[in-house]
């Protein structure tokens, strides 16, 4: 089988920094009266694994309702800009050709999907292959990766662009009062994230990957398709659906892999939330400093959904601190689902 590894990272976040106070006061502002218990639930403000997020538009935007077909506008104006200046970046000095371009996205819809626009954009061939990938949430930046390899085998190593854009600030919905939504406005930001995969390289090796629906549990995260737009769903703990199901999936993924679990002592986690990630310190085994990167990312730029655990990849490349063997990427989405990659340091 032919070896495909990491080629490069590259990410691209819009200007507009914010910080939770700035949103806070949006939130407070826009429900006002019409949240009985709004004070308590503004109190995840507060909490201090989120210092600023990155926003497509300027904070006034915000306080204002937009409808689904101006915000969806928006989503894919932005979203085709970062998705373009990422893959630019990625694509700084390589002279090669690019065999497909995988793109991941659950944040705002087009069709054709923005992959035709970046294909065009890129000055890329026409023929270049397209795999657009939407509906994973969190998940999708781990299984966009995946996919983006089991191309380039396919195609004998030849190498293949991935891209995982999302433009959550645009969801926001203010004519939403359900405690989801307020929750979800304190953690998401808006960030893309480009990964080049091919046979040729010195970064890790994409040796396999594993995904594991869990049946019956479509509550817990996803969208609600209303009038007004995308109206987040979340349900149930995840910190603890992380204690009670992942343990199981990792020890199947590892028996399908054909190496023992205690080969995994690195862990390129979705900086979902700070008690995610405390989840997966106790499954794993891994001391929590183990988790620096991801929550240093979650810190900066908030849950950019399936772009952040690619720039937790960007930033644990970026270390060189690559002396165990083994290390997977993991993340949780839509489904519900878990998505595992495995990569091999070939570094020595």
């Amino acid at each position: 089988m032919i070896s495909v590894g990491v080629l490069k990272v590259a990410t691209a976040v819009p200007k507009h920094v914010v910080d939770q106070s700035m949103v806070r006061g949006i939130v407070d502002r826009v429900f006002g009266s019409r949240v009985s218990d709004l004070e308590r639930l503004l109190r995840v403000f507060e909490h201090d694994h989120i210092h600023t997020r990155h926003f497509v538009r300027p904070i006034e935007w915000y306080h204002h309702d937009h409808g689904f077909a101006e915000s969806n506008a928006v989503y894919t104006e932005t979203a085709l800009e970062l998705s373009l200046e990422a893959a630019r970046r990625v694509l700084s000095g390589f002279d090669g050709a690019i065999k497909a371009v995988v793109f991941v996205s659950s944040t705002g819809i087009a069709t054709p999907s923005l992959d035709a626009a970046i294909i065009q954009g890129l000055g890329l061939a026409a023929s270049t292959r397209r795999l657009p990938v939407f509906g994973l949430g969190c998940a999708g930046g781990v299984a966009g990766l995946a996919r983006a390899a089991e191309l380039s085998r396919a195609f004998g190593g030849e190498p293949v662009l991935m891209i995982a854009t999302e433009i959550c600030s645009v969801t926001f919905r203010q004519s939403d009062t359900r405690k989801s939504n307020i929750v979800a406005s304190s953690i998401f930001g808006d960030g893309a994230a480009a990964v080049l995969v091919g046979a040729s390289g010195s970064g890790p090796l994409i040796v396999n990957s594993h995904s594991q629906l869990f049946p019956a549990t479509e509550d817990i995260m996803g969208w609600d398709v209303t009038d007004a737009g995308l109206s987040v769903r979340f349900s149930r703990d995840i910190p603890s659906f992380v204690r009670h199901n992942v343990p199981g999936v990792l020890a199947e993924a590892c028996a399908a892999w054909g190496i023992e679990q205690s080969q995994i002592r690195e862990v390129i986690a979705h900086p979902g939330g700070s008690k995610v990630l405390e989840a997966y310190s106790d499954v794993t085994g891994l001391p929590a400093s183990s988790f620096d990167d991801a929550r240093q990312i979650l810190r900066q730029y908030g849950n950019m959904s399936s772009a952040s655990v690619l720039f937790v990849l960007d930033a644990w490349l970026a270390s060189g601190a690559r002396a165990e063997p083994y290390a997977i990427m993991a993340a949780l989405g839509p489904g519900f689902s878990s998505e595992l990659v495995l990569l091999e340091n070939t570094a020595g």
